[in-house]
């Protein structure tokens, strides 16, 4: 079951980055060209922000069920002077959490406001944050802190 998990949770983060690179691209089109919020726009904005909540969900049950996570909380003292330990123990789970409380805000806040360019503006700048630090925490084959393949 976990190897499962690990390759859907793997696969998934590029439904979510594609997700929240159309939907900041939607964002700075519609505010830059003053277009009108429609309920196209509006479903993108709320997809992105249900695909994000899928992989949270699917990253809670991984975190739960990694031998990593298991050796990490169980040899603290340990653990936390590797690197890639204190990355999955600690850095990815923090940073993920923060992206998708980024990505929570950000589309509560553009489905509130009256004004399209406002909907607009909110949407791309709230996502854009939100895909920065995603970008940061995902364990890329070149990152320093903790290098993975690009499908697992």
């Amino acid at each position: 079951m976990y190897s499962s998990l690990l390759f859907l949770h793997s696969a998934f983060r590029w439904i979510v980055l594609l997700s929240l690179f159309y939907g900041i691209t939607k964002g700075f089109r519609g505010y830059i060209f003053k277009r009108k919020f429609s309920s196209w726009d509006n479903r993108v904005r709320h997809w992105t922000a249900t695909i994000a909540h899928i992989q949270l969900i699917l990253g809670i049950v991984l975190y739960l069920k990694s031998p990593v996570i298991h050796y990490f909380l169980n040899n603290f003292s340990e653990a936390i002077n590797n690197i890639d330990n204190t990355f999955f123990g600690m850095i990815h789970g923090i940073l993920m959490l923060c992206a998708i409380i980024t990505i929570t805000i950000g589309s509560a806040l553009s489905k509130r406001k009256e004004v399209d360019s406002e909907k607009f503006k909110i949407m791309a700048l709230w996502f854009s944050v939100a895909l920065l630090i995603i970008v940061i925490a995902i364990p890329w084959p070149f990152s320093p802190f903790a290098s993975r393949p690009y499908f697992r």
